[in-house]
């Protein structure tokens, strides 16, 4: 399936954004999962999105410091699903569709949680985002969005949310990204011709 939708034109894949936040890990220590975001269209430009967000439980606790910058403490994981229960709708969400996100290696490290899941192709919106708009110093995912004028395109989509909610973050990437191929004018383009971007998992 990933290599299929290699060939097709951008503006009519399908396409799951994706965003994790975690509970931050000392060195030496393995992350994990607290929050999970993802908004899913049936092609890029589809004005019906379908959103999923999720706690996630922890088998440890949350760092001071991640708390701190996405505001997810201990007490609200109390009654989170594990990791595992959320599996069929994340299968079922990111199946045969292109998976986005914004320098996406946490999400591809935590979806190994399930060997051969087989999500592909992966689309880098950081990538880009730096061919696109080059010389910038600053490439995060909200100051891009802040550049490209998009924030209240996405607290419209998740209207509530903010940056660092798992949703919101999804949202932008999905929103980042449908701005840049409408810039580029890369509608009609595959995700093959922009290697530098995309890569199959």
């Amino acid at each position: 399936m990933g290599e299929g939708l290699m060939q097709t034109p951008m503006g009519q894949i399908p396409c799951a954004a994706i965003d994790f936040e975690s509970a931050g890990a000392a060195p030496g220590e393995t992350d994990c999962p607290v929050q999970i975001g993802i908004v899913r269209v049936a092609s890029l430009f589809s004005e019906q999105p379908e959103c999923f967000c999720s706690y996630i439980a922890c088998d440890r606790p949350v760092r001071w410091s991640a708390a701190k910058v996405h505001g997810i403490t201990n007490e609200v994981l109390q009654h989170a699903p594990v990791f595992s229960a959320l599996w069929p709708e994340i299968k079922r969400l990111l199946s045969g569709s292109m998976v986005v996100g914004h320098n996406p290696a946490t999400e591809m490290r935590f979806l190994s949680t399930f060997p051969g899941h087989g999500f592909s192709p992966w689309l880098d919106t950081l990538a880009l985002a730096r061919k696109a708009i080059p010389g910038q110093d600053d490439y995060s995912l909200g100051s891009i969005c802040r550049l490209c004028c998009l924030e209240p395109e996405i607290q419209a989509l998740v209207p509530g949310k903010t940056w660092h909610d798992a949703l919101y973050d999804a949202a932008a990437s999905l929103l980042l990204l449908r701005f840049l191929v409408r810039e580029l004018n890369m509608g009609l383009s595959s995700p093959a011709q922009i290697p530098f971007a995309v890569k199959l998992h």
